[in-house]
């Protein structure tokens, strides 16, 4: 029996301690520790990384804190469109959905596609309609609506702009805050087995069906059991331009990098080269986790069944 682990996060940015109060620090970390809790649970009673990566993203998805599901962020149209991909390192089986709307948990829906649908990748109308026929649970418009993400939406909705996550700021300030609104998880079981997961809402004011790096397999999601398993967040674009969560597979594979050196290699070089900014999390077969990130913050947590757990948000002071 291996050492078995999972890995969250609830996306990257300038996530700063001044920025923060404390109610809402402490709703953060509260938010993480129910998702962390609820996947290492999975893995504690023997259950696969695939089922707890879901289970975690599904508590992340039901949190309006996070922009993903329920706090799912507006687009142009001022309507929620979701992404998702799930993938399970054993088989290199992986399902992805993009441009979803009214799913509760798109995490769910591409785990369905994955499963029953013998394709990888479904998007828009087709994916919501595969969601009716799968019966995965859909919701209202009004249950994807929060005061914050409106307000935060209204502010600049008349404009060219758009918006990397949350902020309450004014216009100017808004679009100097970078907030990279993703959530993910990955695992390792008890048989070695690896998982990865990733959900979002996109960006604020996003435009012409727009889609990052968070459903897109290799890009901001990656699991296989000879290397890795991947989750990122961050500015989506650049992450698909260096197809990232695939490249520290390459590099352990190739080159013999471990968990943690190909990671820093591809955050904190390949990317920081390209101007792009986030972190990734991630883990292996032997249960050995990794949390990177070249942003200000990230909101992160992990438990491995040989003691580890942590829960943070700010970069190291």
């Amino acid at each position: 029996m291996s050492t078995y682990a999972l890995v969250i996060h609830g996306g990257a940015g300038t996530i700063l301690k001044e920025d923060m109060t404390p109610q809402l620090e402490k709703a953060y970390e509260q938010g993480l520790n129910a998702a962390l809790q609820a996947g290492y649970a999975v893995l504690e009673n023997g259950g696969s990384a695939i089922n707890a990566v879901k289970a975690a993203i599904v508590v992340l998805e039901d949190n309006v804190l996070f922009n993903a599901g329920r706090g799912a962020v507006f687009t142009k149209k001022g309507v929620q469109e979701m992404d998702a991909a799930i993938m399970d390192g054993n088989t290199l089986n992986a399902g992805a959905v993009a441009g979803v709307r009214n799913v509760r948990n798109p995490i769910v829906l591409a785990t369905e596609v994955m499963l029953h649908s013998n394709h990888v990748f479904l998007s828009g109308k087709g994916a919501n309609d595969f969601a009716i026929k799968q019966g995965v649970k859909l919701e209202p418009d009004e249950y994807f609506f929060s005061p914050f993400r409106y307000e935060q939406w209204k502010a600049i909705r008349d404009s060219d702009n758009y918006s990397l996550d949350h902020t309450n700021h004014h216009l100017e300030e808004l679009l100097r805050d970078k907030k990279f609104g993703t959530v993910g998880a990955v695992a390792c079981d008890a048989d070695g087995n690896i998982a990865a997961a990733t959900s979002t809402g996109g960006m604020t004011n996003k435009k012409y069906g727009r889609i990052g790096d968070s459903p897109v397999i290799g890009a901001g999601t990656y699991a296989n059991n000879a290397t890795c398993g991947i989750s990122c967040t961050g500015h989506g674009e650049m992450f698909l331009r260096a197809v990232a969560a695939h490249d520290v597979s390459c590099l352990m594979e190739y080159k013999g990098f471990t968990l943690q050196e190909a990671m820093h290699e591809v955050v904190h070089k390949k990317l920081v080269a390209m101007n792009g900014e986030g972190g990734m999390i991630g883990v292996d077969a032997k249960g050995n986790i990794a949390m990177v990130f070249n942003s200000a913050g990230m909101y992160r947590a992990a438990k491995t069944s040989n003691g580890l757990f942590e829960i943070g948000i700010y970069g190291e002071q």
